[in-house]
């Protein structure tokens, strides 16, 4: 993790673009901080780690609703996929 300062960031777009692909850039504003400059690569790894996420909380709904379930072959057939 490296941190930069509004103003150092500012002076130095290239370089904190270039840390980036490497770690997080923290940018503080006031000594707090104000945004997080990641690579698009872990951009989109965070975002894929975080539809799981959202699937698995979704299966886990799905799973603990007690209304009865329609079987699988029944949902093919009425879709027209069996």
């Amino acid at each position: 993790m490296s941190t930069m300062t509004v103003t150092q960031a500012r002076e130095n777009f290239s370089e904190a673009i270039a840390t980036s692909a490497l770690e997080a850039v923290f940018i503080q504003k006031h000594g707090e901080n104000a945004a997080v400059l990641i690579s698009p690569q872990r951009y989109e790894e965070l975002m894929d780690a975080l539809e799981e996420i959202e699937d698995i909380a979704a299966y886990d709904a799905a799973m603990s609703d007690p209304s009865p379930n329609i079987p699988w072959e029944e949902v093919k057939r009425q879709l027209g996929l069996a």
